[in-house]
């Protein structure tokens, strides 16, 4: 079972990824290109060209897990430049559809052990649980 929580961090390969690749392939983007320990148990989600497709890497202490995501019409809102890390919460918006790119006024708390100072994001507001509001 994929362990999905408030804990769980989300890395994005942005761009396209040739979704023809599997365990393998994803797992070699993962050390390669986001620089990550695919065996983590952090979520690795990989987007096609036409962005009709999602693929997520995770694995969960026994093996890999590779979940595909198919959309029957439209694109996923996408971000083309650098690699990035999303909260769950950013991932479930994104499956379902919204646009991650823009977060107005959603607080960040920093990461324990991270240095940075809380920070407000330009778009989108949060509700408390990891609702998202869709004020604009």
């Amino acid at each position: 079972m994929i362990n999905f929580n408030r804990t769980t961090r989300v890395f994005l390969k942005t761009g396209a990824t040739d979704l023809r690749k599997s365990f393998d392939g994803l797992y070699a983007i993962v050390q390669t290109q986001l620089l990550q320990d695919p065996t983590s148990g952090h979520l690795f989600v990989f987007c096609n060209q036409p962005r009709t497709r999602i693929k997520i890497l995770t694995f969960d202490g026994t093996g890999l897990w590779v979940c595909t995501k198919r959309l029957e019409r439209g694109s996923f809102a996408w971000t083309r430049d650098g690699n990035s890390e999303i909260d769950p919460a950013e991932l479930h918006a994104l499956l379902a559809g919204l646009e991650v790119e823009s977060r107005r006024g959603w607080y960040r708390h920093p990461r324990p052990g991270s240095s940075s100072a809380p920070s407000t994001q330009p778009s989108g507001s949060a509700l408390p649980g990891g609702a998202l509001s869709s004020a604009a």
